[in-house]
């Protein structure tokens, strides 16, 4: 049988397609193996001595291959010990005497299987790759965001601030932010970026440097916007943009000084319960059109008053039924926290979100910052 192999396939073997490795017996043909665990093929009868085939092919088993395909090889008439050979993984089988144009089929059928494990195997170390790679960008997406809270301790009694945001996807496009401008103004920044996934993360970073950046030169809302949108515009790729909303607060007088660039209406919580929607947006979107000038407006928040901005991934959440969860339904919820700190305020709604929701998965990044003035 080997010189019958070595003739041939000697074609294949003098171009180095194949290589040969042969063995007596069963125990000799596990050594092999064990010696030379590049081997994908093998060619065993089932009679043999010292470890017949059966026992071989479950040991062969054990070595747990993916890519191994094992022949199996028996007298005409066999039928019992080939279809035990077959239940218990074997590839093919061929019988004695052996058709070598037959069996070289059999070998180039194997081969392609072998060669569509090997790619996928390949994909799964890719995606495996792409995974961990996004659980860093992940990581670093929330390393960017702030979260420490009290974010200001030296204000805490003036001003109570709070912010979550939870991707939909491994990544996400949603941001906030919260920077000091001078002693007695703070600036406030959520933002929801056009798509999802790993472009819409590179754009909501860039944006948030951007818009920090302007934010802090200008110290004004209107200037950041007009400034970022600038700058977005021009460089912007494949007609990305954010929606953003920044504001101003005076932490001495409560007033906020905002701009509102096509972002949600954030919703105004009075100390009464009384829920206000603040006017709709009458700016572009950031980062579509250049040469933009963004208006502002203002807002006296009054001790125990309450603003809460999200995005759209909050009224947007879907239920089973793909009913949305909605703004009425989100101030319904908030007429009932007005005694709530910025952080209970955050997680009463996405509680509620998440017994809307009902078990269905997440469309959209959930992203809330919410600010409550002092009552002293």
């Amino acid at each position: 049988m080997e010189s019958l192999m070595k003739q041939y396939f000697r074609r294949q073997i003098r171009n180095g397609e194949y290589e040969f490795f042969f063995a007596r017996n069963g125990v000799e043909a596990l050594e092999v193996m064990n010696d030379t665990p590049d081997i994908e093929i093998v060619l065993l009868d089932i009679n043999m001595p010292e470890m017949d085939g059966l026992t071989l092919l479950a040991k062969l088993n054990e070595m747990h291959k993916p890519a191994l395909r094992v022949i199996m090889v028996s007298a005409y008439g066999d039928m019992a010990n080939i279809r035990q050979a077959m239940n218990n993984g074997a590839f093919d089988f061929a019988i004695k005497p052996i058709d070598m144009d037959d069996l070289n089929a059999t070998i180039r059928k194997a081969i392609e299987q072998i060669n569509y494990v090997h790619e996928s195997q390949k994909e799964h170390s890719q995606l495996m790759s792409l995974k961990k790679d996004l659980m860093t960008a992940r990581d670093i997406q929330q390393y960017i965001l702030p979260q420490v809270f009290p974010p200001f301790p030296e204000d805490s009694d003036k001003l109570d601030i709070y912010a979550s945001m939870e991707a939909a996807k491994d990544i996400g496009g949603d941001f906030y932010d919260f920077f000091r401008i001078d002693d007695d103004h703070i600036a406030f920044v959520i933002g929801d970026v056009c798509g999802k996934g790993i472009t819409a993360a590179l754009f909501m970073a860039v944006s948030r440097t951007i818009i920090r950046s302007k934010g802090l030169s200008y110290g004004s809302a209107g200037a950041c916007m007009t400034e970022s949108n600038r700058l977005l515009a021009a460089y912007s790729v494949d007609c990305m943009f954010v929606t953003v909303f920044c504001a101003i607060y005076n932490t001495k007088t409560g007033l906020i000084t905002y701009c509102n660039a096509g972002h949600n209406p954030p919703h105004l919580l009075r100390s009464d319960g009384t829920v206000e929607e603040l006017p709709r947006s009458k700016n572009a979107l950031v980062g579509i059109f250049e040469g933009m000038e963004y208006r502002e407006d203002t807002l006296q928040l009054e001790p125990g008053d309450t603003l809460v901005m999200f995005t759209d991934g909050v009224t947007e959440a879907l239920n089973p039924e793909e009913k949305e969860f909605g703004t009425e339904r989100l101030k319904a919820i908030l007429s009932g926290l007005a005694d709530k700190s910025s952080q209970q305020i955050i997680n009463a709604i996405k509680t509620a979100i998440s017994d809307f929701a009902d078990g269905a998965e997440q469309s959209d990044d959930i992203t809330m910052l919410v600010i409550k003035r002092g009552k002293r």
